[in-house]
């Protein structure tokens, strides 16, 4: 909170964190029960914790959701012991995001009918919290100046094919808005492009990731579901209505659309507006993202755990054990070492470790 947002902004404003994915490419460190946002892939943090902190100082403890599954619960309240337990909701079953936002948005609801909610995922690497919050306190005021469905979008450093993109369109000026970030109409939404077309994004300058990061009023998220997607809508209002919250969401959570947010509504809505932030940020969608972050040795192998290398390039090395490991004359290869299992893959497989959980025993996931 900056000390220019007025304290009943802030009272008004709710965060919901996803948190109930699965981090399959990150076999064998994560499982079915600790998921990528539970790893401490970079410090003694998990990626959740450091969700959980960037907003802590934007709206009140009380007023942020973590949004997972039953099977996360346990690790969830193990990783945040001093959250709220309340606040931690497990989705009766994975039905994409679409159906979980929906839910989050009706225990927002059901608490404040005329919140201003910011959602964003659990999972994401942002280093300058400074400059995240400040653009977050931006984006929470164009959504109360604008009830328009508001994304935050993330300026490209290279032509990713790995992330999907924002076409921005003409500049958009909204009174009572007085945010140093440019905002922008919404043209459409692409999905993960090949190579050159990833390069043509990069050249034209008017495209941004997709940060899966976005905020909006009830009042907004309700008119467009409404017209675009009513049973997200007639959700919100169930919830928002029920005298057991509980009862409702389970036995109407499964009638809804199995459908990402982006496909159910924000490309069907013409109320789209784009905010491009500067900071620093990285999904962590495999191994090969966490490697630029470890210490590199002289040879270039990306190491976190106890190596020693001879005439061994550009590998990355990840162990939890304290076991050494020894390498000799390999290169690019991914290895990762935890206490039950061994990973040893070409760093140009690093997308195929999901097919290669499928013949994984069921005990070791």
């Amino acid at each position: 909170m900056t000390d220019s947002t007025p304290l009943s902004a802030v009272s008004n404003r709710y965060v919901i964190i996803l948190a109930g994915g699965s981090g399959t490419r990150f076999w064998p460190l994560s499982r079915n029960d600790k998921p990528k946002q539970l790893l401490s892939l970079f410090d003694n943090e998990t990626l959740l914790e450091k969700a959980l902190r960037r907003v802590v100082g934007i709206v009140p403890l009380d007023h942020i959701l973590v949004l997972t599954n039953p099977s996360q619960v346990a690790g969830i309240r193990a990783a945040l012991p001093d959250f709220p337990v309340d606040n931690i909701l497990a989705e009766p079953e994975r039905r994409d995001t679409a159906p979980a936002i929906a839910l989050g948005m009706g225990w927002v609801a059901a608490r404040n009918a005329t919140a201003a909610v910011a959602v964003l995922p659990a999972d994401q690497l942002v280093q300058d919290q400074t400059l995240f919050q400040t653009v977050l306190e931006e984006c929470f005021q164009l959504a109360e100046a604008s009830d328009a469905l508001v994304t935050l979008g993330i300026k490209p450093t290279w032509a990713c094919p790995g992330y999907g993109y924002i076409e921005r369109g003409e500049r958009a000026y909204v009174n009572g808005y007085s945010g140093r970030a440019a905002v922008f109409h919404v043209t459409c939404f692409r999905e993960k492009p090949a190579p050159e077309l990833a390069e043509e994004f990069l050249s034209k300058g008017n495209y941004s990731w997709n940060a899966g990061i976005f905020i909006w009023t009830m009042a907004a998220f309700l008119q467009e579901t409404g017209a675009h997607a009513p049973e997200l809508a007639d959700l919100v209002h169930e919830l928002r209505r029920a005298g057991d919250f509980n009862a409702v969401m389970q036995n109407q959570y499964g009638h809804t659309i199995r459908n990402s947010i982006d496909y159910a509504l924000l490309e069907k809505s013409e109320r789209v507006l784009n905010v491009e932030a500067g900071f620093d940020w990285d999904d962590v969608g495999g191994w090969i993202s966490v490697g630029k972050y470890l210490e590199k040795d002289e040879a270039g192998n990306m190491v976190r755990g106890a190596l020693t290398q001879l005439d061994s390039e550009d590998n990355l090395v990840y162990s939890t054990t304290g076991t050494r490991i020894a390498l000799l004359g390999v290169r690019d290869l991914i290895v990762v070492q935890t206490p039950d299992a061994l990973l040893i893959a070409d760093r140009g497989d690093a997308d195929r470790i999901k097919k290669l959980i499928e013949i994984i025993p069921p005990e070791l996931l």
